[in-house]
């Protein structure tokens, strides 16, 4: 027998649906994404950690679920919200149908709501607390819990996220870890890239190691002193969820790392992704402010200032850095957001730092924007001192 659920928004508006996932209360912001398809990467982003989904493709769960296909160690999101789920999972890869995922996982669903006039609300009125329960179904009681629920801002979210120690990555995004037709195994590879995990994508790994990196993954309080006694090629500051300024013991690392790279003996380059770019842009002085609904979705269309060229790109951020706010004039805006003209990509002019505000790493896609693990390992080339250079042959 299917059960009622209701997801209510603290501003009183309250919409009834049927559960669909585990029989639980959850609040978070509500927030909508645009993708048609990867919603198994969705769910275990760690970047929606205190957020409920909204799913504005009608038809969710039609492909399954499987555990080539998960973005981190378990789902992160709050709660998920779809116009319809499917009742067949069909495709050879299936393990499990999307109900049962989300039962498994502990994560609250629901189905039946328009999820048009939920979008339409978000986007006019913003994102909002909100909160989706199969237990409360009482509409005031409801629209008091998501007014009192702590929201995003001023919340450290990644403590919650991060992994518990250091560990080594060695999976590359095919069988076999190839660059530029050559076959690299780890002790050929000549980068080392420290990846301080923020929340961060198994494709971003995985990525990293196709593109001949060896890789370590560090927890996000490690310091700055750890990360250089590891000595890197590379560092990677990493998405993951939340207001950035809350994080602030990253900020401070990072402030740290950008002042042992000043050094005219470091050989050590960094490459920021979405939160690890606001780390940067708070790193460097500025400030980040918050989006009216952000950007949640897998077709907003950025533009590299350089080349003119647009890449369409995978986002899922709710803060934004102004670049216009960072002292350092050195730091130059390189990619907009065609939508709304908001900051999508920086660098430095003299140290080998560059960062973006959207997902190069994007599974199942679309993938205009991998080749900036190209440049990174490009940049870390350039970046090495002759003597290290030598050492490495």
């Amino acid at each position: 027998m299917e059960k009622e659920a209701m997801l209510a928004l603290e501003d009183g508006t309250i919409f009834r649906g049927r559960s669909f996932g585990a029989e639980v209360e959850r609040s978070g912001e509500v927030v909508f994404n645009t993708s048609m398809a990867g919603y198994q990467e969705i769910l275990t982003d760690p970047s929606y950690k205190g957020q409920i989904v909204t799913m504005t493709y009608p038809l969710i769960g039609n492909y399954g679920t499987n555990s080539e296909d998960v973005e981190s160690r378990q789902p992160f999101v709050e709660g998920f919200v779809v116009r319809e789920k499917s009742r067949l999972a069909s495709n050879w890869r299936s393990k499990e149908g999307l109900e049962e995922y989300l039962k498994k996982n502990n994560i609250a669903g629901i189905e039946g709501i328009d999820t048009r006039a939920l979008t339409r609300h978000i986007r006019l009125q913003g994102a909002m607390k909100g909160i989706i329960s199969t237990i409360d179904l009482n509409e005031e009681s409801l629209v008091k819990k998501a007014r009192a629920s702590p929201g995003l801002v001023g919340i450290d979210l990644v403590k919650e996220v991060t992994c518990d120690k250091t560990y080594d990555w060695t999976e590359p995004l095919f069988s076999e870890n190839t660059v530029n037709g050559k076959r690299l195994t780890v002790n050929e590879t000549p980068f080392f890239v420290v990846v301080v995990d923020c929340g961060v994508k198994l494709n971003i790994l995985r990525n990293l190691v196709s593109h001949g990196c060896k890789v370590k993954v560090v927890p996000a309080k490690t310091s700055a002193k750890e990360i250089l006694s590891l000595k890197p090629d590379g560092i990677v500051l990493s998405n993951g969820p939340g207001d950035p300024a809350a994080v602030s013991y990253v900020i401070e690392t990072t402030k740290e790392l950008i002042s042992a790279i000043r050094n005219p003996q470091s050989a050590i380059s960094i490459f920021g992704i979405c939160l690890g770019h606001q780390m940067l842009g708070l790193a460097w002085g500025g400030r980040t402010y918050k989006l009216k609904f952000g950007h949640h979705g897998g077709n907003h269309p950025v533009m590299d200032l350089a080349t003119r060229k647009v890449e369409i790109t995978v986002q899922n951020h709710g803060f934004c850095v102004d670049v216009d706010s960072i002292p350092d004039k050195d730091v130059v805006l390189t990619h907009i957001n065609l939508y709304d003209k908001t900051a999508e990509g920086m660098r430095h002019k003299k140290l080998p730092i560059f960062s973006v505000q959207y997902h190069p790493e994007a599974s199942p896609g679309p993938h205009d924007s991998q080749y900036l693990f190209t440049r990174f390992v490009e940049i870390m080339e350039r970046n090495q001192k002759p003597e290290t250079r030598n050492q490495k042959k």
